[in-house]
């Protein structure tokens, strides 16, 4: 096992969220995609902790695949979590308990709480969103498609193929699993929020249409195709 957290611009949470997720115990990679704020300066001096750098900001999608790439030379599974500071890495262990006997599921994790106080309605709207249109591109059936905290099996989801850059990346892996036959279960892990210190990239109208276009790339090919 092993536990990738990709940052861009988190310098406020990231090293409480390494802090936490070292205690796994588990090789930890940060994936720095091209932060400029500097937080995550000096965190590769931390035991356990390998830093691999983007020059640029190429999105989540592809901060993803680079922690995939290099956690499989060294595990078969990892755990992705934000950088944010919204989850507890210590309900990396539910996800793990959650996995079937002999079977090699993504696990999503199912953020409770999700339409309380304090979650974004951005987060509400958006989860929606995407649940409805995986199951249209004959995706999996899940509650909160849209949580990055999760776990994969490394040589099953590189070898998916998935295009998507950004956070869409989280929404087509999910649909081509389905398609290849690799499960894919939720289980539920807690969530916090920090109003205006919270940091989030979402952007309503732009990730909107991103979606939108890679829900139509997915269809569009399934029907097809």
């Amino acid at each position: 096992m092993a536990v990738i957290v990709p940052v861009y611009n988190h310098g406020r949470t990231v090293r409480e969220v390494v802090r936490a997720a070292l205690a796994l115990g588990w090789p930890l990679f940060v994936v720095d995609d091209g932060a400029t704020d500097g937080g995550t300066a000096g965190l590769e001096a931390i035991p356990g902790v390998q830093v691999l750098r983007h020059p640029v900001n190429r999105g989540k999608g592809v901060a993803l695949q680079t922690g995939f790439q290099a956690a499989a030379e060294v595990a078969d599974w990892a755990i992705t979590l934000d950088a944010d500071g919204q989850h507890d890495p210590q309900d990396a262990r539910h996800l793990i308990a959650a996995i079937p006997a002999g079977q090699r599921p993504i696990v999503v994790g199912r953020r409770l709480r999700m339409a309380g106080e304090g979650a974004p309605w951005t987060s509400r709207f958006g989860r929606g969103f995407s649940n409805f249109w995986i199951r249209m591109a004959a995706g999996p059936r899940v509650t909160d498609s849209q949580s990055g905290f999760r776990i994969y099996p490394l040589p099953e989801t590189l070898a998916l193929g998935v295009r998507a850059q950004r956070y869409q990346f989280e929404i087509e892996v999910l649909v081509k699993a389905a398609w290849a036959g690799l499960p894919v279960i939720e289980a539920p892990v807690n969530v916090r929020y920090f109003g205006a210190e919270r940091v989030s990239h979402f952007r309503p109208f732009v990730d909107f249409c991103r979606n939108t276009g890679t829900f139509a790339r997915l269809i569009t090919r399934r029907v097809f195709f």
